[in-house]
């Protein structure tokens, strides 16, 4: 069964994604970065996210390193997208899945 904390993840993400399709649908990508530079009041806001999702970022790498798991594809997300990268780290974090880490001597014997 799904815990309470990924079914709640799961929803904001799914309705934050179907958000971000509607505005990218109306904006188009490059037309949503443009909205976001339209004004004082949306840069500043557009800063205030920039900054929040670098510490959120650096979390994720943080936790991923510990879990055994790529965070690129979240970052990169991230950079698209915004809160999805995050949202969707969080989710698959919830459902526990690691990728198998390579045992100390492994590491080693690659250099």
């Amino acid at each position: 069964f799904m815990n309470v904390k990924r079914l709640i993840t799961g929803l904001v993400l799914l309705d934050f994604s179907g958000f971000t399709a509607y505005a990218v649908y109306q904006y188009g990508l490059i037309g949503v970065f443009e909205q976001a530079f339209a004004n004082t009041a949306t840069t500043l806001l557009f800063t205030d996210l920039s900054i929040a999702l670098s510490l959120v970022m650096l979390w994720m790498w943080q936790d991923a390193r510990e879990r055994g798991v790529s965070v690129i594809p979240y970052v990169l997300l991230t950079f698209g997208l915004g809160s999805v990268g995050p949202l969707l780290y969080l989710f698959r974090r919830e459902a526990g899945e690691r990728a198998p880490v390579a045992a100390p001597a492994l590491r080693g014997a690659r250099s």
